[in-house]
């Protein structure tokens, strides 16, 4: 693992009795890198995940997030990491304020950088007015954007997002994309899961699971090239068919 990667898997492997999940995966990703993690339903990139983010022990190979060994250290990930799903990892029953503090003290946050974090976040996405507005009365779009703000509120190094764009419409996806791009820009690495093939288009390197194993990875354009085809939609069909799985 070079100081430029800041996610390392080496033949990470989980598996659950005789079924094997995740097979002997390897790759690695750059810091400030928007990282695709594509697979149908069943390929095994949700448990992929969990591994990485220090939530499920690996059966067999090693893997390096943010500086620290996914097995032996644990915690350390979890420390260093940002995590959205899809369901936005926020409390309803909070105001938007109190969701900024809440996580900002989970992550160990000091109250004085809490609050100034605040004021400057929510001038950046625009939701000062929205400070005191209780999050379940926020629309779609709005939670989605205050959901990827709390997942980065403590500038972690790495933010995994699992299929957080699921559910809205095109023109939200698209807005959320452009905060994704001004995470990385800032030197956040972004490792993203999504059902979207377009989405996949935004992403600097994109791999593709298929039962277990990294069946591609590279740039979109490299895997047009390679598979023949026009868009990530070709690409991920072509090695779809190959799989046998149904569920994840």
């Amino acid at each position: 693992m070079t100081d430029e990667n800041v996610i390392y898997a080496d033949n990470l492997t989980k598996k659950f009795g005789n079924f094997t999940a995740v097979d002997h995966i390897t790759f690695s990703v750059r810091r400030g890198e928007i990282f695709g993690f594509l697979g149908a339903n069943g390929a095994g990139k949700t448990t992929a995940m969990r591994m990485l983010c220090g939530l499920s022990q690996p059966t067999e190979g090693k893997g390096v997030v943010a500086g620290f060994d996914i097995l032996r250290e644990p915690e350390k990930v979890k420390r260093n990491i940002g995590y959205m799903s899809q369901k936005f990892s926020l409390y309803e029953d909070l105001k938007v304020w109190e969701n900024l503090r809440l996580y900002g003290g989970i992550y160990g946050m000091k109250d004085r950088e809490i609050s100034s974090r605040t004021e400057a976040v929510l001038s950046n996405i625009d939701m000062e007015t929205e400070r005191n507005t209780m999050v379940r009365d926020l629309p779609l779009g709005w939670k989605q954007k205050l959901a990827f703000t709390v997942s980065t509120f403590h500038s972690p190094k790495i933010v995994f997002l699992d299929e957080p764009t699921g559910g809205v419409d095109p023109i939200t996806r698209r807005r959320f994309w452009e905060q994704i791009y001004g995470a990385a820009a800032g030197g956040i690495t972004v490792f993203v899961t999504t059902h979207y093939m377009d989405e996949a288009e935004y992403c600097d390197r994109v791999s593709i699971m298929v039962d277990g194993k990294i069946k591609a990875l590279d740039s979109p354009k490299v895997l047009r090239n390679k598979f023949g085809v026009s868009d990530m939609d070709g690409v991920f069909r072509m090695l779809a068919r190959e799989a046998t799985r149904k569920g994840d």
